[in-house]
């Protein structure tokens, strides 16, 4: 400000979030206006707020905002972190900018609206600052009003006190005069050296987003808060701060304290609304009269204006703007200021609330004081507001929403303050409707975005823990902060608590912890949400005993968990049953953080999603169910292990073919039949899945029973014939190479073996040699007279017989096949390997010889006799 000279400053810095420029704006007017610089408030507030705009929307970065003081003015300077964004330079011929596009917009304003601007670069940020000057004023004349006639005075006691309190930089009071021991009940010696935040009820002044330890560090401030007097009665009171230093240096900050009613005596006066400095402009737009120009395109901004242009123009604590639902039958909460925003944001209230005339936002209304009328506007209540006006906006004769204006005293307005809210109220329906249609429209088509890939990846598994996964990650954070997933398994069981995720990971554990210790929500299946209080009221009760105990000197190692857990939950939770095939099969619970609700179009999104959810999650439960049913079938189709066979190494390899299946049409067995006598069977059903599953288990039981029996190979073979053309229709033919293997007492052994229709076993001798120990015959489950004969083979020690299904020889790259020949020649290079390392080279071999996976099963059965010097 060239050699002007600075007498205060106040800094913030905004992340670069949308709701960042609503509290740019609030921080600059709050600050301007502690400083008594109201003549230039707007102006600054309109600047800055276009400037962090490009800050933390258009850069994508934090802003950082100053705000200086000077005795001719104020200077705010706005900077991002994107110093390489091309900014126009002050005074070319270049165009920098148009009210219809958004970026470079703000700096057309600096040049119609500033005494001075510019933009400074640095290495890490780009700065553009601007200036307002103050307009002249008589000299020594702070403000003045107007002569009045003494009725028209306001009303103050028999004797105005005014309190002289005067704080340290440590917020503790150093004095304290006669006046505020009158007001307050306390002697100076019972508060010298204490902090004012002891007696301090705060907040009282709705608007301001500070508690008073900062309110103390501004270099001016104004307005309302309690003091707690002798009695603990807490007194409201009217206070304005002013921070000096002493002539060593030391800051201290003096304040001037009066009671609420007499704030007369020490407030500032506004100045007039700027309606009505504009009057005489017969051309000028009334919209942008109230709004200014240019008007925000978004409606969060475009709302957030107007709450504070329609606060400022009837010098009211608070203000707020409700947004009809779709129905017209509940009034959405969109905007405020001066009230607590993340508590009433998005809450619902009905249209037709409260008695008489003061209840329905159809007609303007005027309420005196809400003491007398309890709950006549639900969204005030516990605000410390007394009086309130509020109108309708309405478009084409249809409600469309309800503004309202707040103070704390009682009996603040009349029909005149509501006759010119609706006036601004009628000027800005239209544009607040289309904002809203526009906003809804967006909604929509995000909604249906939403879902169309919810019910892609809900129909992409059949996992039902990773459908719990998906539904919690599909809620979290696009619908609610964070989500549980109850289950219930049948009518008779409880809910139990399947699955927890909030936003923020470190708090998944605390709030899991907090949800097992409760009752689930009782398990309804009437459609749509629910509110569900016990998560909020059980945090609360947690944060308070740990409160409670950590003020008594006990150490609670689990207080910033418990705090954290308590506000990550005390917002609204919603309940949403998750039905499928006529049956509640559990519960999705949405939740909110502290003071938040959730909006309307969120719930029925949220609706919509559980009913998908619900149905993939029950049929995830079928698919587990029938898969676990299958396996087990599949899996006492096989034998349980391998018997020890002495002087024989056996080894067995099983791959079956299709997803999920764990027995095919392939099999083998391996059982002891009598004493000093084992039989080997490996087989393969014609098919695969569960019809020649059940095949293989008729075969595989009938061959031990019949073995068992005395009966020999061929015998064996000839029945398990007939039992499978007893099947009908249902019957398969069956390749089938059984055999019964003697150990003998000089280390070879004895086998016997039919081989009906199967791939022929192969010997591999010690000298490499590869031949096949068998000759073919018919197959079975054809023809009803078979008449099979037995061979006899021995195994000297070091021979290797090799038993394999079709699955491994007609392995398939395009046109070659594996074939018998190429599995001969695998099996020449296994000389010396033992049983195992023979049927795993077989298995690669398989395996490489195509790059596809096998779409056969595949069964390996290897026995070898070990050498004499080998065998233990």
């Amino acid at each position: 400000m060239g050699s002007a000279v600075i007498t205060a400053r106040a800094a913030a810095t905004f992340d670069p979030v949308g709701r960042s420029v609503a509290t740019a704006r609030a921080f600059v007017r709050d600050t301007l206006q502690g400083w008594g610089y109201s003549e230039v408030i707007d102006d600054a507030v309109v600047l800055t707020s276009e400037l962090v705009t490009n800050a933390v929307i258009h850069a994508g970065t934090s802003a950082d905002v100053l705000c200086l003081r000077t005795e001719d003015g104020v200077r705010v300077e706005v900077a991002d972190h994107y110093p390489e964004r091309e900014v126009p330079i002050q005074g070319s011929a270049q165009s920098f900018g148009s009210p219809d596009r958004e970026n470079g917009r703000g700096l057309l304003l600096c040049a119609a609206l500033a005494s001075r601007w510019g933009v400074e670069y640095t290495p890490t940020h780009k700065q553009v600052w601007f200036e307002l000057d103050l307009p002249a004023r008589a000299v020594g004349t702070r403000s003045a009003g107007p002569v009045l006639p003494t009725s028209l005075l306001p009303v103050a006691d028999e004797r105005v006190r005014v309190a002289v309190v005067q704080i340290d930089r440590a917020t503790t009071v150093v004095s304290w005069n006669e006046d505020a021991r009158h007001l307050f009940g306390y002697e100076a010696e019972q508060v010298t050296g204490k902090p004012l935040t002891d007696l301090a009820a705060w907040p009282q002044t709705p608007g301001i987003g500070m508690g008073i330890v900062e309110a103390l560090q501004l270099s001016r401030w104004e307005g309302s808060y309690g003091i707690t007097g002798a009695d603990g009665r807490v007194i409201p009171v009217y206070a304005s701060h002013l921070r000096v230093r002493d002539t060593h240096g030391e800051p201290s900050t003096v304040c001037l304290l009066v009671r609420d009613h007499e704030r007369a005596v020490i407030q500032t006066p506004l100045r007039a609304p700027a309606t009505d400095a504009g009057a005489d402009s017969r051309t000028a737009d009334p919209f942008e009269i109230f709004i200014g120009s240019p008007a925000p395109d978004d409606l969060d901004g475009l709302l957030q204006r107007t709450v504070e242009r329609a606060r400022d123009m009837l010098d009211g604590d608070s203000a707020f703007l409700l947004l009809a639902t779709d129905d017209e039958t509940e009034l959405e909460v969109r905007a405020s200021t001066g009230l607590p925003s993340a508590r009433q944001r998005f809450a619902r209230v009905p249209v037709e609330a409260g008695t008489g005339r003061y209840g329905s936002a159809r007609m303007p209304a005027v309420h005196d004081d809400l003491l007398a009328v309890p709950g006549a506007v639900p969204l005030l209540n516990d605000t410390g507001m007394r009086s309130v006006v509020t109108v309708p906006l309405k478009v084409e004769g249809r409600l469309t929403g309800s503004l309202g204006v707040a103070a704390e005293g009682a009996g603040r307005y009349s029909n005149e303050e509501a006759l010119r809210l609706q006036f601004a109220a009628d000027r800005i329906a239209l544009a607040v409707e289309s904002a809203r249609l526009g906003e809804l429209e967006r909604l929509r088509r995000g909604s249906l975005s939403f879902l169309v890939e919810a019910s892609d990846l809900l129909a992409g598994t059949l996992d039902r823990d990773q459908t719990l996964a998906l539904m919690a990650q599909m809620t979290v954070p696009t619908l609610a902060t964070w989500c549980a997933v109850y289950t219930i398994a049948d009518q008779s069981s409880d809910p139990y608590l399947s699955y927890v995720l909030h936003e923020d990971e470190e708090r998944i554990d605390g709030l899991k912890a907090l949800l097992s210790k409760i009752d689930p929500p009782d398990p309804v299946p009437a459609p749509g949400a629910r509110i569900w209080t016990a998560p909020a009221d059980a945090a609360h009760q947690a944060a308070l005993r740990t409160s409670m105990r950590e003020l008594g000197g006990t150490q609670v190692s689990s207080v910033g968990t418990t705090l954290a857990t308590a506000a990550a939950v005390g917002g609204e939770t919603v309940v949403l049953p998750l039905v499928a095939r006529n049956r509640v099969i559990g519960m999705l619970t949405l939740g909110k953080p502290s003071d938040d609700h959730f909006r309307q179009e969120i719930l029925e999104l949220a609706e919509d999603l559980s009913r998908r959810a619900a149905l993939a999650l029950d049929n995830a439960r079928l698919y587990s169910e029938r898969t676990a049913i299958s396996q087990a079938l599949q899996r006492s189709l096989l034998p349980q292990g391998l018997p020890q066979i002495p002087g024989v190494e056996v080894d067995v390899i099983y791959r079956a073919a299709g997803e999920g299946n764990e027995v095919g049409g392939d099999f083998y067995d391996l059982f002891p039949i009598r004493d000093g006598a084992y039989g080997f069977a490996i087989g393969d059903v014609c098919g695969t899945g569960p019809e020649a599953a059940a095949v293989t288990g008729l075969a595989r039981h009938a061959l031990r029973l019949l073995a068992r029996e005395g009966f020999s190979g061929p015998a064996v073979l000839e029945r398990l014939n007939a039992a499978i053309l007893d099947e009908g229709a249902r019957s398969r033919f069956l390749t089938l190479l059984y055999g019964e293997l003697w150990p003998q007492e000089d280390g070879s052994a004895l086998l016997k073996v039919v081989c009906a229709g199967h791939p022929l076993p192969l010997r591999l001798r010690q000298d490499g040699t590869v031949e096949p120990s068998a000759e073919p015959q018919p197959l079975l489950g054809v023809m009803e007279d078979l008449e099979l004969y037995e061979q006899t083979v021995t195994l000297d020690p070091g021979d290797v017989l090799l038993c394999v299904t079709d699955g491994v020889t007609e392995r398939r790259e395009g046109t070659r096949m594996l074939g018998d020949d190429g599995l001969a020649d695998v099996l020449r290079n296994c000389t010396g390997l033992t049983a195992g390392a023979v049927g795993a080279r077989v298995l690669r071999a398989v395996e490489r010889f195509a790059a596809e996976p096998a779409s056969d099963d595949m069964a390996i059965l290897t026995m070898r006799i070990p050498e004499p010097h080998l065998a233990h």
